[in-house]
């Protein structure tokens, strides 16, 4: 009756065993499942939309990817399994390097400062040709100076007051010559005007901002 017991008992543990490990491969299986859906889910996602909800997609990868590593030591057919996680982890990036490919560079201070004054790409780098301003176009080039100046005093750095100081005397070089070709009586004057307007204004927020970055260091 013991060897009869005994018997059953084995029996039962080996079931429960089997049961067991029945149960934690199809929670490897689901795993492995949800995994590649999430990495499938994405890619059907523009760069765009990506971008705006970069973080979230990040997150879930990794929680989805942990997950699935996780499991790979419960999977029935295990070098199946790992081939199916290589896949996926190449298919996400692929899909992540396409994303980041698509944001925008981030654009420099110098850079930034030159195409909110002239334009996008006007003056490039580390240029100072100011030979696209001519007789015609002058005036509007000191106009627009002045007032992104202006409207923007307030947020410029010493730095930024540097740069400015050298465009602007660049400018004034190019109108020299500007002069010679036939700058209008009646331009000239209205350019005059800007500049002693432009002037004063440039050199008090200049020695304001020299003061805040001394007050700033001292502290």
């Amino acid at each position: 009756m013991k060897k009869v017991q005994l018997l059953v008992g084995v029996v039962l543990l080996a079931a429960c065993f089997t049961s067991c490990k029945n149960e934690e491969q199809e929670m490897a299986e689901k795993s492995f499942d949800r995994y590649e859906k999430y990495v499938d889910s994405v890619n059907t996602v523009t760069e765009a939309e990506a971008l705006s909800n970069w973080k979230a997609i990040e997150a879930g990868y990794e929680n989805s990817m942990s997950e699935a590593d996780m499991a790979l030591v419960n999977m029935k057919d295990q070098a199946n399994a790992q081939d199916r996680l290589d896949k996926a982890k190449m298919k996400y990036v692929e899909f992540k390097t396409k994303v980041e490919a698509s944001a925008p560079k981030p654009v420099d201070r110098k850079t930034a400062l030159r195409n909110s004054y002239f334009g996008d790409g006007i003056i490039a780098g580390d240029s100072m040709d100011f030979s696209w301003v001519n007789k015609d176009n002058i005036l509007k080039v000191y106009n627009d100076f002045y007032n992104e100046f202006d409207k923007n005093k307030e947020s410029y750095s010493r730095e930024d007051f540097d740069e400015l100081k050298a465009l602007y005397e660049a400018l004034d070089s190019r109108k020299n010559t500007v002069e010679k070709e036939g700058l209008s009586t009646k331009d000239n004057l209205k350019i005059a005007e800007i500049k002693l307007k432009f002037g004063p204004k440039f050199k008090w927020e200049r020695m304001g901002a020299k003061a805040d970055e001394n007050a700033d260091a001292k502290q």
